[in-house]
């Protein structure tokens, strides 16, 4: 039996960073009372969570079975842009993370599993039956469609805050700047950068 770090509802759920941009550590946080629970994940899957979780809520939304209103953007009330809670520290690192929608409480939930070797397939392994070895603990959050969209808001404001892009070759621009592939190159700077 999995160790369960769950939160139906918590009082806050969150993504966050610490770091400055281009060595920022992504987090996962729910916080109910004093009880907090911080799981570190890649930016892909901070911004493959949000996406999905928007892609469900309109899904939601359109279907003729959801009996409450779905907001379609986040609920002013609901905004948060406050720090990550202090002190961070780290249940583990997320791997596999799975999410739906309970029709019976029109709640989102999202459970995040601990990154494992054993889930990682190798190409000449596709073809093989594989079961994945039953995970120690898990992440489970339960969250109302309204407080979904307010993660996705403030997924994106995480997004964007880190370092600027390259309007050439599409990579990251450092404060001291990039090797510009398609300048042959030469060293650009982030123009907002003196």
């Amino acid at each position: 039996m999995p160790l369960i770090h769950g939160f139906d509802p918590p009082e806050r759920f969150v993504t966050g960073t610490v770091g400055e941009p281009g060595q920022r550590t992504f987090f996962l946080q729910a916080r109910s009372g004093a009880r907090i629970t911080s799981v570190s994940l890649e930016k892909q899957q901070v911004a493959a969570l949000s996406e999905r979780i928007d892609q469900l809520l309109d899904e939601v939304m359109s279907s003729d079975s959801t009996q409450s209103v779905i907001p379609a953007v986040a609920p002013l009330g609901l905004e948060d842009s406050d720090p990550l809670e202090q002190p961070i520290e780290e249940e583990f690192r997320a791997g596999t993370m799975t999410l739906s929608w309970d029709p019976d409480d029109e709640r989102v939930v999202i459970e995040v599993f601990p990154y494992t070797e054993a889930a990682v397939v190798s190409p000449d392994q596709l073809d093989e039956e594989l079961t994945e070895p039953e995970p120690d603990e898990v992440f489970l959050v339960r969250i109302d469609a309204g407080s979904a969209r307010a993660f996705v808001k403030r997924a994106a404001q995480v997004l964007e805050a880190g370092r600027p892009t390259c309007p050439f070759c599409g990579n990251p621009i450092d404060p001291e700047g990039h090797l510009c592939v398609r300048a042959n190159g030469f060293r650009r700077r982030d123009p907002g950068v003196s």
